[in-house]
């Protein structure tokens, strides 16, 4: 609960605010636009997931929706675009009251989202153009027939006042990630957007690709449009956003210009308290060797690598998008077959052809995609922590569910899974719940070595301390780590030793303490040993 003084400000801040929309900017000569969202309350099977939120939002800004998961910042913006209904306050844009019962009432109103899974909003057999226009098609345009030349002009302008070039007679199916989220920008500049809210866009993205989104924001701003956005990258905050919000356990909590914020606030804001640690590190003794691979090759994506990984050893491989890295953990972990590649376990030699032949060896891998590849979204908590154990609460060929709620319970309490019951779906659960399950049933097993690929994607910093705390017990129990990451910093926060993978090679080795994130970046921006000395020699 915000104290008097918090609410004070907010208030200011918003009175503020909505002076400059009622007046206009004297710079430009134009008014802002006010969105505004009061009262707002929100539960689900009794459960409070927004209590009383007040939130405003101002066109020609671009602003930070922040919060762990589950502190109800998707939910509300559901709310906005009609995929939920609210149980109880009003939503006005620029003062006037409006009703958004459905999707389409939102698009209507011009309040549009571009969420991380695009394909969802995409059909991938028609055209670049007709993906542009489909919600105008959808919705009709008052004739029966439109040209298709039509289709093309419109959508060629949208592209055109984004700045961005698109194959517009390619079917969409063909484009990359980042492309298809530009078809869906696009598309909202067609219906003439009021609202925009980007959710977590730039996950999937690489650095160029999200630099390229972010100056497409920059525009849609600069043409007056609300701008919100949903991250859980500090940097892009500070690199990208005008405005800063954070909501807590379904509260609005802060909000503040970005310059006048701070990354150490905003993190205390979103937790609650002060986050003194973000990479806890346990001490662990190191052992003997647990895996050693030797010669491991799949195409170009992962060539002639050779690892070793201790007991008690977080051994971090770090790299760009399209590194390898997951190419390499799949292998390791059984999902995919190499093309040559040696394995030894304890000194033994082994081969397995599926992650079921993997665990039975000592090796559990932690997929990137969990929803599709760690855990069942459709089963329940108790189903998804017992099923790689279910042996043991097997008797005379009955499974005891007592003996699966009391053991999945203490894994819940444990890791601080955040659920009302363990026979809740996991589908209602926030990312980094999700993600703690899809790692805690795991933790039971005879497991010698765990391949970590991405555990924090889409995880709030929150829940990122509770996965390295977890790693770090693994760690403790005299288990090998392999942590494949694109965040270079959390390989400097935890990792014993950090390998940099570039074009599906090892490139470099560091021990812990003696590298920092720009000299990763370097090597796995494909930088050679000679740039870096060259580089260094003409500094001094």
């Amino acid at each position: 609960m915000m104290n008097k003084t918090a609410r004070n400000k907010l208030a200011a801040i918003h009175s503020e605010l909505e002076c400059d929309v009622k007046t206009g900017d004297a710079a430009v000569g134009v008014s802002r636009s006010l969105l505004r969202m009061s009262g707002i309350g929100k539960s689900f099977n009794g459960n409070p997931a927004l209590q009383h939120v007040e939130f405003v939002a101002y066109g020609g800004e671009i602003q930070a929706l922040l919060g762990a998961n589950g502190a109800g910042k998707s939910t509300l913006m559901k709310i906005l675009s009609g995929a939920y209904s609210l149980d109880e306050g009003i939503i006005e844009l620029n003062g006037q009251a409006i009703h958004i019962h459905a999707p389409a009432d939102a698009k209507r109103l011009g309040i549009h989202c571009v969420y991380q899974e695009v394909d969802t909003a995409l059909i991938p057999q028609l055209s670049v153009a007709e993906n542009v226009m489909l919600d105008r098609l959808a919705y009709g345009t008052g004739s029966w027939w439109v040209k298709p030349s039509k289709i093309r002009m419109e959508a060629e302008r949208a592209c055109r006042e984004l700045g961005v070039a698109l194959p517009l007679h390619k079917r969409v199916g063909e484009l990359s990630l980042a492309d298809k989220q530009m078809v869906l920008i696009a598309r909202t500049l067609v219906e003439q957007a009021k609202v925009v809210i980007f959710d977590e866009p730039t996950a999937p993205l690489s650095q160029e690709e999200s630099e390229t989104l972010f100056r497409v924001m920059r525009t849609m701003r600069d043409r007056g449009i609300i701008v919100i956005f949903i991250t859980h990258r500090l940097p892009e905050v500070f690199a990208a956003c005008d405005r800063v919000t954070v909501m807590r356990d379904g509260k609005l909590v802060y909000q503040e210009l970005t310059r006048s914020s701070t990354q150490a606030h905003i993190v205390s804001e979103m937790l609650g308290r002060s986050f003194q640690e973000e990479f806890p590190k346990a001490d662990a003794e190191i052992g003997n060797v647990v895996l050693e691979v030797s010669g491991l090759r799949l195409g170009n994506k992962v060539r002639g690598v050779d690892l070793t990984v201790k007991a008690g050893e977080i051994v971090g491989i770090v790299g760009l998008v399209g590194a390898g890295k997951t190419e390499c953990a799949r292998l390791i972990g059984g999902a995919d077959q190499p093309e040559a590649g040696q394995f030894k376990i304890r000194g033994r030699k082994v081969s397995f052809r599926d992650p079921a032949q993997a665990l039975a060896i000592g090796i559990a891998h932690i997929p990137e995609e969990r929803r599709k590849q760690g855990i069942f979204v459709n089963e329940s908590v108790r189903a998804n922590l017992s099923l790689p154990i279910l042996r043991k609460f097997a008797h005379f060929g009955c499974i005891s569910r007592a003996g699966e709620q009391s053991w999945s319970k203490a894994v819940v309490e444990r890791l601080g899974i955040k659920t009302a019951s363990v026979e809740n779906d996991v589908k209602y659960l926030s990312g980094g719940n999700q993600q703690k399950v899809s790692i805690g049933k795991w933790v039971e097993t005879a497991a010698d070595l765990y391949v970590f690929d991405e555990p924090t994607k889409g995880v709030d910093i929150g829940a990122k301390g509770d996965i390295f705390r977890l790693i770090g017990q693994l760690a403790q129990q005299g288990k090998g780590i392999l942590y494949f990451t694109c965040e270079f910093s959390e390989a400097v926060g935890i990792a014993d030793r950090t390998i940099v993978m570039c074009d599906g090679e090892f490139v470099k080795h560091f021990k812990r303490g003696e590298v920092t994130q720009e000299q990763l970046l370097f090597y796995a921006s494909a930088g050679r040993e000679e740039n870096s000395k060259h580089e260094h020699g003409h500094q001094r």
